[in-house]
């Protein structure tokens, strides 16, 4: 990073919004000034107090193009710290950017802070949301597309136009309230509602379309779930979708009348607008739920008159399908990722595993209150943010490495459950297999940071080593997040090539808030800048590590 150039371009922010400067030598900066403060919103007919950025809810898109320098400087006018998480987004050598409590100390009330980070060697669908106590239920979200460097073509002609859809399920109480279920013991139950961009159609003739388009043109969805606990169907009335994007990767292009999306997970789908020319709606409702909720918003032709049929197209149902589906999802070998190769010229497949983390999820009781845990720890944030302790050197006073086994929970495992930090030992550059296991009733969806990760299989039942013989091993998706079933297990495939502190966890905020994450310690022995970067010099110290002198920098 030219930390000169930097400087002088930061003093050049504006302060109204985002900004681009070029630099002769360097990739292009986008620059934006977020004032994240609470507000009264109503997206159920509620009035509730939300978080808003620049006076949003949802937050803002950042629209970039792969390699883009992207800067945020982020004002906190709430009386609570606040960080925010850029979900998917890999920060090469940079976990000092990711925005979660493991690598950052909170931003306080009344003060700033300035992510620079760098969307380097990514194309596709993402979104950011805050990462501290349960801000996500009040807001604070919104979309984060990373678009094709105009030298790599994507498999598809341009769209008509591009459009983000965040939709997620939603709680009529405030954040504050919700966090004060959650401290006292006991489970957040049910959301009231679900919304698409923050909205939900009544369906009486009054609402104000999402999206419009124009007869026999094609468009671009950019479908992210983003909210708390609950696995959603998606669907648009009348319309076949094309699956063309998830989470990073070209997929092969099936068509698809309905896509279940998980908490966390995002795709791009095609539509073309070549039903008669009316409205239609967009559905999105509740999976694997007692009681189905049912989100709604209009997409018009412009040369529409007609209403939506009030005939809502129905969902699927039971997860058999859900797994069926998955099973249909391919990467897409001949198309060109980010950098100027194909997808498939990396041979994942070949590759000897050299390390297998099988993680367990539970729910259990401890002095009276719910703890989720992963192979009986239950993750807690110490003062002291994880990343800053070890790059400190002070890691034996904040953490032990390796709390939990590889081999998930013995069969004679009794029910207790520690509650401290988790912290897994990794080994730079190795290539590893990890194992969910989900013994639940419930479903779940996990996300890592800092990597990309081959999704090569979810079955039913429990893992063996003889499943590995169900793999994909040649087309499976390379993604962030997974899901898994009930009393099911899902494998993954990836190789620890970014230095940093990395967050694993359930998407799902409830089981994370109460402990189901850990961290995957992944130290280059080099010390070296090819493979990572220095402390930035704007990051906020705390616990213990306050006022501490800093180490020697790294150097080539």
């Amino acid at each position: 990073m030219a930390g000169l150039m930097f400087n002088v371009l930061l003093q050049l922010l504006c302060l109204s919004g985002a900004a681009m400067w070029t630099v002769r030598g360097e990739d292009p900066y986008f620059f934006f000034t977020w004032n994240i403060t609470y507000g009264t919103i109503s997206p159920l007919g509620v009035p509730q107090k939300g978080i808003l950025i620049n006076g949003q809810f949802p937050g803002p898109n950042i629209n970039s193009t792969s390699n883009n320098n992207i800067v945020v400087n982020v004002f906190n006018n709430l009386d609570e710290p606040f960080l925010l998480h850029w979900s998917g987004i890999q920060h090469r050598k940079n976990s000092w950017q990711d925005g979660v409590l493991g690598t950052n100390c909170p931003v306080p009330p009344g003060t700033n802070f300035t992510y620079h980070f760098q969307v380097k060697d990514q194309i596709g669908s993402f979104f950011y949301y805050p990462s501290t106590a349960i801000h996500r239920a009040a807001g604070a979200f919104g979309g984060l597309r990373v678009n094709s460097r105009l030298l790599i073509p994507v498999p598809y002609a341009d769209p008509e136009d591009d459009y983000t859809v965040l939709v997620g399920d939603w709680y009529t109480k405030t954040h504050t309230a919700l966090k004060q279920t959650l401290d006292s013991g006991l489970s957040i139950a049910r959301p009231a509602g679900v919304l698409i961009n923050g909205k939900s159609a009544k369906g009486d003739g009054t609402d104000e379309p999402l999206f419009t388009m124009k007869p026999g043109k094609t468009y671009k969805y950019r479908v992210c779930n983003v909210g708390l606990k609950t696995s959603l169907n998606f669907r648009l009335q009348g319309h076949t979708m094309k699956l063309v994007e998830m989470e990073g990767s070209h997929t092969v292009q099936n068509d698809y009348q309905s896509l279940d999306i998980h908490v966390g997970q995002c795709f791009s789908v095609l539509v073309t607008a070549n039903q008669e020319a009316k409205d239609y709606y967009m559905v999105a409702s509740t999976r694997f739920t007692k009681n189905v909720l049912v989100g709604k918003g209009i997409v018009r032709y412009t040369n529409g008159k007609a209403p939506a049929s009030p005939d809502i197209p129905e969902a699927p149902v039971g997860w058999a399908w859900s797994l069926n589906q998955f099973r249909t999802f391919r990467w897409n070998l001949t198309a060109s990722a980010a950098r100027p190769n194909p997808q498939g010229s990396y041979h994942y497949g070949s590759i000897n595993i050299t390390r297998t983390i099988k993680l367990v999820n539970s729910a259990t009781q401890v002095d009276g209150k719910l703890r989720y845990a992963i192979n009986g720890v239950s993750h807690v944030d110490p003062e002291t943010p994880l990343k800053l302790a070890e790059y400190f050197g002070i890691a034996d006073k904040v953490f032990k490495y390796d709390t939990i086994s590889d081999e998930g929970l013995p069969k004679d495992a009794t029910t207790v459950t520690t509650v401290a930090p988790n912290v897994v030992n990794a080994t730079f550059r190795n290539f590893i297999e990890i194992i969910f296991e989900n013994h639940e009733k419930s479903i779940q969806s996990w996300n890592l940071d800092g990597h990309s990760f081959f999704a090569v299989a979810i079955e039913p039942g429990r893992w063996s080593p003889q499943k590995r013989s169900n793999y994909n091993l040649l087309d499976a998706v390379s993604r962030h997040t997974i899901q898994v079933f009930p009393k099911s297990w899902a494998a993954i495939l990836l190789t620890l090539d970014n230095a940093g502190m990395w967050n694993l966890r359930s998407e799902l905020t409830e089981n994370r808030y109460l402990g189901q994450q850990l961290y995957l310690s992944v130290l280059s022995p080099a010390r070296s800048l090819r493979d990572e970067y220095n402390i930035p010099d704007n990051t906020l110290l705390c616990g213990s590590v306050e006022g501490m002198p800093l180490p020697k920098p790294y150097t080539i």
